[in-house]
């Protein structure tokens, strides 16, 4: 990949590193299912602001907008539920290396998939390392113990999997605007959520300045402005490239709780970061070019 798609990969991977800590946040005064209704309805209406000042086009097909609308419910309402939900009875580091496996189920889905991505030998490769730098990165949390159940750890696999499936169901709509894309998804992922989340949960009580602080971030930031640089690169670097971003992520929150909570870093996760990046080099196909020449 080119220079520039791993500048974005790295910087999405950083901003939703973020979103552990925005649903930290969020679970102390709402339930999971309001936590993924804030994100995709906050995230909806931001994208929305973007396609009218940009003057965007908005698609009139019907067909397209139940499409992309059931495409939002499985790849945002469901798994931005999910995580959070599976997080009050889950050992954070156990979440951290299951959302992990999210480039290794991609790359497997995509190499049996209908015109998708056939991993090489490299790619595969490069996927485990980034998976072992990952589990490196947890290694004390694990270390440390926790609850973890198992519900909850299919539940984080559900999740995986959901992104897994619509990464690569995403590049079929290469000819949609990707302003117009996130709208629409993030538009049925909230009119499907919030209905079920007050069924469910009832009126959410928010009375925290942070709680509504963290609603917007992850509204808008994690979700909004991610979306707009997601969609425009994601039919470039095709999906397996893309869900590296996952092995960012762990680094992001590492580094956002020795800033915010004054955490330290130990040397097993410096090791980790290391791992991680050797992984990209793999995927990214350099370390492959450079065995193809000393070979040749």
């Amino acid at each position: 990949m080119a220079s520039r798609d791993w500048f974005w990969i790295i910087l999405l991977g950083a901003i939703w590193g973020c979103s552990f800590i925005f649903n930290a946040v969020l679970i102390r005064e709402i339930g999971p299912l309001w936590v993924t209704s804030f994100r995709v309805a906050i995230g909806a209406l931001g994208c929305w602001l973007v396609m009218l000042a940009l003057r965007k086009p908005i698609p009139r097909d019907p067909a397209l907008w139940l499409q992309l609308g059931l495409l939002g419910v499985v790849a945002y309402a469901i798994p931005f539920a999910l995580f959070p939900l599976a997080q009050a009875h889950l050992a954070s580091g156990i979440a951290a290396i299951i959302n992990a496996l999210t480039p290794m189920v991609t790359a497997l889905i995509s190499h049996f998939w209908i015109g998708g991505e056939k991993a090489t030998r490299t790619k595969f490769t490069g996927v485990a390392i980034g998976f072992l730098g990952a589990a490196l990165l947890v290694s004390p949390a694990l270390s440390s113990g926790g609850s973890s159940h198992l519900w909850a750890v299919a539940a984080c696999l559900g999740a995986t999997l959901c992104y897994a499936l619509t990464l690569n169901i995403t590049r079929s709509y290469k000819h949609v605007e990707p302003t117009a894309f996130a709208s629409i998804a993030l538009t049925g992922a909230a009119v499907i959520a919030i209905p079920v989340a007050f069924f469910t949960e009832g009126v959410p009580v928010m009375t925290r300045p942070e709680t509504w602080g963290a609603a917007l971030a992850i509204g808008l930031l994690s979700t909004a402005f991610t979306f707009q640089i997601m969609y425009r690169i994601l039919p470039r670097v095709g999906a397996t490239n893309f869900a590296t971003t996952t092995f960012i992520a762990p680094i992001s929150a590492l580094i956002l709780g020795v800033t915010l909570l004054g955490e330290t870093i130990l040397p097993i996760q410096v090791a980790g970061m290391l791992v991680i990046f050797l992984g990209l080099l793999f995927i990214d196909g350099r370390i492959g070019a450079i065995w193809r020449r000393a070979a040749a």
